[in-house]
């Protein structure tokens, strides 16, 4: 067995006698509720700081406890409100259960950082030390979620809240990447933007374990909720996948004005009992994390070759490409060939 590593059952956990003094005090400070020592720990896995993976080595034994959902849709449909007005409801519900969330935020074009537009818009509840809220940008990322999205959600776990919300970044159809990382998905939708069954179809109408109707105060409302149902109706699920016997409730909301968010809360508990009755929720986290996992392959085979690249390599590839001197096929299995191991 190596230093440093625990045997539990059949696989190994990082202890802290492998970890550095700083590291070991961080965590220590994490786990015992220090919002200073969670900030930091979330920094230092986003910006990929020195020591992060060692980090992440030591906070995962201590996650699984924490219920993570995710609230995605469009640029405008209220997802911001509706997640400060979910914070307030579970807060007021049970005082000493905790929460933390992340806001994925645009990345600005001028400082690379998030516009931080959903920080303003939850400023209520800077006095709440229940409430931890973090923005990320997505700084390129695609699907609506920064690449750092996951493992903050993993500091978050093992810090000891009990409720982790992702909010993402609103771009659309693309934005599916949600279902990775969340026990519960749910799909934000507003009366009054454009072709209604145009912001619904694609993948996002699969994703979704629950449709909100926000700003359901609004003319067109009921013509959404007939659009989703008619979708409903012709939607045929995969018999054995997570949600083959279960059919999304449509909840409407008026976020603004706190309308429908009891209503909302019931049907997040309701599909946490579906979970459970069926016996699906260790089913449903082996299939998450088969997609993540072959994403953090992806991410670290990327890294491995953009290290072994000298600094303007990539650039005379493209050329030679891009001239038909080579084709990039080849070059890529070349590629692949010459990644060495540490």
């Amino acid at each position: 067995m190596n230093p440093g590593l625990e045997e539990h059952g059949s696989a190994a956990v990082v202890t802290l006698s492998c970890l550095t003094a700083a590291t070991t005090t961080l965590v220590d400070r994490l786990r015992s509720g220090d919002p200073r020592a969670l900030a930091r720990a979330i920094s230092t896995v986003e910006n990929r700081q020195p020591g992060w993976s060692e980090l992440l080595k030591a906070l995962f034994p201590h996650t699984g406890k924490a219920r993570v959902i995710g609230l995605t849709g469009a640029p405008g449909s209220g997802k911001s409100t509706l997640v400060d007005q979910l914070a307030k409801h579970y807060r007021k519900k049970k005082e000493n259960q905790t929460v933390g969330i992340i806001a994925v935020d645009p990345t600005s074009p001028y400082t690379g950082g998030a516009i931080l537009g959903d920080r303003i818009r939850m400023q209520d509840h800077h006095a709440d030390p229940g409430i931890f809220i973090r923005s990320m940008a997505t700084r390129g990322s695609l699907g609506g979620l920064a690449r750092a999205t996951a493992d903050a959600a993993t500091v978050l776990d093992a810090s000891g809240r009990d409720l982790v919300m992702i909010e993402t970044v609103g771009v659309g159809q693309d934005e599916v990447d949600i279902v990775r990382l969340a026990d519960v998905t749910i799909v934000i939708l507003v009366p009054g933007m454009g072709d209604d069954v145009q912001t619904i179809k694609a993948g996002i109408m699969e994703i979704a374990d629950i449709f909100v109707i926000n700003k359901s105060d609004l003319d067109g409302a009921e013509r959404v909720e007939r659009e989703i149902r008619a979708m409903q109706s012709l939607a045929t699920r995969k018999q054995g996948t997570i949600n083959d016997r279960w059919t999304p409730p449509i909840v409407k909301t008026t976020a603004s004005e706190g309308v429908g968010i009891e209503e909302l809360a019931e049907a997040i508990a309701g599909y946490e009992t579906y979970l459970k009755k069926e016996n699906l929720i260790l089913k449903k986290n082996v299939e998450n994390w088969q997609l993540r996992l072959l994403e953090m392959l992806r991410d670290a085979m990327l890294e491995r070759a953009r290290a072994q690249m000298d600094g303007g390599s990539l650039e005379r590839y493209a050329a030679e490409i891009a001239e038909h001197k080579r084709d990039p096929y080849s070059l890529v299995e070349e590629l692949v060939l010459a990644i060495k191991p540490k």
